[in-house]
């Protein structure tokens, strides 16, 4: 195996731990009705950090000006935790949303 390949080992498992602790911390924030809701929400979070943790890290560490003092680790495991937790409450927002304009009677819905 090469240091490339081992580098790349690394940062899947940081963004995996990353995705993981998001997950969990949003599962305990705020408790889910049932184990389904709560499997289907662990599960969210994981597939979000995995597939945002960089970018979202990145985005973090420039935003508060300390990309230049973070291992590549550290970002993603920063950027995937912050995704992770963050995507319950995004899709809640946008379900509340959907729901509000597409009920019958609202302006634009039918």
């Amino acid at each position: 195996m090469s240091l490339e390949n081992d580098t790349m080992a690394a940062l899947w498992g940081a963004k995996f731990a990353g995705a993981a602790a998001g997950s969990a911390i949003s599962v305990a924030y705020l408790l889910p009705q049932g184990r389904r809701e709560a499997a289907i929400r662990f599960m969210i979070g994981l597939v979000t950090g995995l597939v945002f943790g960089a970018p979202a890290g990145l985005a973090i560490a420039e935003r508060l000006t300390i990309a230049s003092r973070l291992e590549p680790g550290e970002l993603v495991v920063m950027g995937s935790a912050a995704a992770s937790l963050c995507a319950w409450w995004a899709l809640g927002i946008l379900s509340r949303l959907a729901a509000t304009m597409f009920r019958p009677g609202a302006e634009g819905g039918r």
